[in-house]
């Protein structure tokens, strides 16, 4: 239906001044160059849609490898879930990129064999953009990251544990700068 609008788009309003024999080979032309067209312009946009899906997918396989390995080496984690910690699905997975794909906010789940969780975490790209991203994986620095975990009790209760996986760095030491010049003014 869509397709049959934008083809009429296309075409000529009749000339009662051209002949009847040239009217059909001019018809036919003008609905084959429409329908090329439309042709083109869908596969154009579902083609980018693709492109787009598997640069998300991408992006989340990437980081998400890299947020559970921090999961599986902290203790507490551990404990809480035990061990084999495993990966949720990705179609239960959220993710929000921004700054032209160079920082992102990604939650997954996770489960272990004592109980459930998700995964919250904010990461920023390092590197440079490149023109095949797909062929090289991309090294995110996780900035935040918390594990939001659900353990069964006894009497059916659950409890939920809320565990920071941010890894505490020292403070840098304060430096003057002295090397520095004032911008000169014109």
């Amino acid at each position: 239906m869509l397709a049959k609008r934008f083809v009429s788009i296309f075409k000529r309003s009749p000339n009662p001044e051209s002949s009847s024999s040239i009217k059909p080979l001019e018809d036919g032309v003008n609905r084959s160059l429409g329908r090329k067209a439309v042709s083109f312009v869908l596969i154009t946009v579902t083609g980018g849609v693709a492109l787009s899906a598997l640069d998300d997918l991408a992006i989340y396989r990437s980081c998400s490898s890299k947020a559970i390995e921090k999961a599986r080496n902290n203790q507490a984690v551990i404990d809480a879930i035990g061990e084999p910690i495993a990966k949720g699905p990705w179609y239960n997975a959220s993710l929000a990129v921004a700054h032209k794909r160079h920082s992102l906010s990604c939650t997954f789940p996770v489960s272990g064999p004592q109980g459930t969780g998700i995964l919250q975490l904010k990461a920023v790209r390092n590197g440079e953009d490149s023109w095949i991203p797909f062929l090289r994986p991309r090294d995110w620095d996780i900035l935040i990251m918390d594990a939001l975990l659900h353990v069964p009790e006894n009497e059916g209760k659950q409890k939920t544990l809320r565990i920071n996986l941010t890894e505490k760095f020292a403070p840098a030491a304060c430096v003057s700068c002295t090397d520095c010049q004032p911008p000169e003014k014109r």
